[in-house]
């Protein structure tokens, strides 16, 4: 009786087998690994619609954040700064800037009496819906800005150098002596960290960073 099937078929179980013992451990993997945040948000670095260079003026110039991200210290946002905070300086300074012409004529149009559209600023820093962060609560226990954003008095253009993953968070929650520092310096870029220290004020201001799934996810 002639066979239906050439005898080959028969090493098909055996490599199906194989293949979902041997094939699925490293799909996974590899969507675990190139998918994670670490992968997929660090360095994203988007355009604006006006150009600033916090290397120019967090830098340069030493602006403290707080002079533009108002809210910082206050509510769960930092902000962006007004039109208005950008013309304290640049009312008498660059004002024939050729980039300055979206903040010129949105701060005219204000003065006028209209409502202009927002400038279209492009946030760098994304959490999901369902995460909630508030920045006062960090910075009021001495969490600096340079423990999320990195050196941010070295970029040209602003970009995401931590994960901002619920394991990365975690991390820093299960271990806060490797972030506090003074409140009075939590603006301070290049700050040297002192772990002694950190784990005196932990102490002092009784730091118990939550680990539980409300604490993030309300």
């Amino acid at each position: 009786m002639t066979q239906l099937f050439p005898k080959w078929t028969n090493k098909i179980p055996a490599a199906a087998t194989a293949l979902l013992v041997l094939g699925a451990p490293t799909l996974v993997f590899l969507v675990w690994y190139y998918f994670s945040p670490e992968n997929t948000d660090v360095g994203y670095a988007p355009a604006q619609p006006v150009p600033y260079s916090h290397k120019l003026h967090a830098g340069l110039f030493g602006m403290d954040c707080r002079y533009c991200h108002q809210n910082v210290e206050r509510g769960p946002h930092a902000t962006i700064p007004s039109t208005q905070t950008c013309l304290n300086c640049h009312a008498t300074i660059k004002t024939d800037s050729v980039v300055l012409k979206p903040v010129q004529e949105t701060y005219a149009a204000m003065l006028a009496g209209k409502n202009p559209a927002p400038i279209p600023w492009v946030k760098v820093h994304l959490l999901p819906d369902y995460s909630y962060f508030d920045h006062s609560a960090h910075v009021a226990v001495g969490v600096g800005c340079e423990s999320c954003h990195g050196r941010i008095d070295q970029m040209q253009v602003v970009r995401q150098v931590k994960p901002l993953s619920m394991g990365w968070c975690l991390e820093c929650h299960r271990n806060p002596e490797d972030h506090i520092r003074p409140v009075k310096d939590i603006t301070k870029m290049g700050y040297e960290h002192d772990v002694e220290l950190a784990r005196k004020l932990i102490k002092e201001k009784n730091i118990n960073p939550p680990t539980h799934c409300s604490a993030c996810h309300r």
